[in-house]
């Protein structure tokens, strides 16, 4: 009995440390999750959130990668997966009234995007 593989191709392109707390990221990356990578950034592109041009950058790099590395048609490329995780969180602090001091949480997140051709 022999067994077959089957390698699914996939592209993936990863952010870390992005300066943007990953609960804004995601408003977005649910927008776009299983569209074709053309309606996908045509959606980023006219989205007016702050995540929405880090999520472009890092879909047009997924592209690439998908193009360059793994020999995928750019016509049959569909956004799998995307995804963004908590990073770590800068902590500073600022002076608030009588002479007490409040924390400021600086987050940050690490985005992954996962593309695949469609059959």
């Amino acid at each position: 009995m022999q067994e077959q593989e089957t390698v699914i191709n996939e592209a993936r392109a990863t952010l870390r440390y992005s300066r943007i707390s990953a609960r804004k990221v995601k408003i977005v990356a649910d927008l776009i999750r299983g569209k074709n990578v053309d309606e996908a950034l045509a959606i980023v592109k006219f989205t007016p959130k702050a995540s929405s041009e880090i999520i472009e950058k890092l879909l047009k790099s997924a592209i690439a990668n998908a193009e360059n590395n793994h020999n995928m048609r750019h016509e049959n490329l569909y956004v799998a997966e995307i995804y963004a995780n908590q990073g770590p969180t800068l902590k500073r602090i600022r002076p608030a009234a009588k002479g007490s001091a409040v924390r400021i949480r600086k987050r940050t997140s690490h985005i992954t995007i996962v593309l695949k051709e469609k059959e």
